[in-house]
């Protein structure tokens, strides 16, 4: 109800009902008060019409009408008291008629030179006529008709308004349905370009903030609306840069003074302060890393895309956390199967994180004794632990920022997987968590090339 399209559609049906309804109340109007404008108008074409079929004999005078009279010559004879013919000349003596001379008024009253439609009166009834003039060997004859009122009502309300209804109909519907058609492929054209910018906005992200709308073929009514999109586009690109920079610059100079701090404690003599102060210095270092990382992922002009192959990534993230691994007595295991996988178009160095941080997460949780399972599939990868898992209701927050799970064996800082949903985001990927009964199933999935 809304829709632009739908209320220029409404507006244009209501236009259509109300010309439709004026034109029918015009012509029951006309036809209900048996306007003279229509019966003597009728009189003199049907009268001009008759004089063109007139035909002459040798001598130059008129008798009769040409065959195609022929089969309405009834209509004289059976109706001598309702409608009539005669042919005169310059001195109005006739010289050939349908009727008697009681049927027409006195030649004073209604004279041949005055050509043109006339009205008289005959026994009550008012009778319409029309003259025409006609010129056969240089003399001029005048031919008059005359038809009584009634007769002409009978032939508009019995042949005349049933056609004219019919048209209106016919005229209506053509109306309706074609200009109807035509108003709606024009809308579905003019409305385009705002569907175009539609689709645009909505694929604007925090990845394509650089976006903007174009506004060449928008209508110049919504121009206004799209250049102030525009300018909140703007606006919201220059917080989210800034914000960008202050987290980057921030961790890069972090890391400076924490690995001179780290320094110091190294050469502290007491062994036990030593260690947890080591301890807290490398939390630090690991949540500004991981601030890093996050920054980074967050750029899309960071990546640089190429076709990888997701096996060897694979091979090279569980090569690298294999002390890891070893360190809490976990099997980091690589699903034999791997056939028919394809590479996957790609960041490398951006893919190696993801799955880095998949299996590192896993570990954290995962019991001893346990593996964590990595599986490969053409256009999915899975990571499974068999640790306690997540409640249903906690699911969601796995991919919030600084989210951490209560059964880490470590104090992480909680951006693992927020880095992992970035990266997949900008890759067009899908990542998804699901309870594994028992365990957690990490999903990431793409669509098919």
């Amino acid at each position: 109800m809304n829709s632009l399209r739908f209320k220029v559609l409404l507006a244009y049906i209501a236009g259509v009902a109300l010309s439709i309804l004026l034109i029918v109340s015009a012509v029951l109007a006309l036809a209900t008060s048996q306007s003279d404008i229509l019966s003597v108008t009728n009189m003199a074409e049907r009268t001009q019409e008759l004089a063109e079929k007139l035909q002459f004999d040798a001598g130059g005078r008129p008798v009769g009408f040409d065959h195609s009279e022929a089969d309405r010559a009834w209509t004289y004879e059976s109706m001598r008291q309702e409608i009539g013919y005669r042919v005169l000349d310059l001195s109005a003596n006739v010289a050939l008629t349908s009727t008697d001379a009681t049927f027409w008024p006195a030649s004073t009253s209604v004279r041949p030179e005055e050509l043109g439609q006339f009205k008289f009166e005959r026994q009550g009834i008012l009778m319409y006529g029309a003259t025409a003039p006609v010129e056969h060997d240089g003399q001029t004859w005048f031919l008059q008709l005359a038809a009584s009122e009634r007769l002409m009502d009978l032939f508009h309300g019995a042949f005349a308004l049933p056609f004219m209804g019919a048209g209106i109909v016919l005229f209506s519907l053509l109306l309706l349905f074609v200009f109807g058609a035509c108003a709606y492929v024009i809308l579905g054209y003019t409305l385009k370009p705002l569907r175009e910018v539609s689709e645009s906005a909505a694929a604007i992200s925090p990845r394509s903030l650089h976006s903007r709308l174009q506004v060449d073929r928008v209508p110049s009514e919504v121009v206004p609306l799209v250049d102030s999109f525009n300018r909140v586009l703007q606006r919201l690109e220059n917080g989210y840069r800034i914000q960008q920079e202050f987290l980057a610059t921030a961790a890069h100079e972090l890391k400076t003074p924490l690995a001179l701090i780290r320094a110091q404690i190294e050469l502290m003599e007491d062994s036990q302060g030593r260690n947890a102060l080591l301890n807290d210095v490398a939390h630090m270092t690991r949540q500004t890393q991981q601030l890093l990382l996050l920054t980074e992922a967050s750029e899309a002009q960071n990546y640089i895309f190429a076709a990888v192959e997701l096996t060897d990534v694979a091979k090279e993230a569980i090569e690298y956390l294999q002390r890891m691994a070893e360190a809490v007595d976990v099997r980091l295991v690589l699903a034999e199967d791997c056939t028919g996988v394809g590479p996957w178009q790609a960041d490398r160095s951006a893919l190696f994180t993801l799955l880095k941080n998949l299996l590192e997460n896993a570990l954290q949780h995962a019991p001893r004794g346990t593996e964590v399972r990595l599986e490969i599939g053409r256009d999915y990868l899975r990571v499974r632990d068999w640790g306690p898992g997540v409640d249903r209701e906690q699911l969601p927050q796995l991919f919030v920022r600084f989210w951490r799970g209560a059964h880490r064996r470590d104090h992480g800082a909680g951006l693992g997987l927020t880095i992992c949903q970035e990266i997949a985001q900008a890759h067009g990927w899908t990542l998804s968590a699901t309870r594994a009964e028992p365990g957690l199933l990490l999903q990431l999935s793409r669509r098919e090339p």
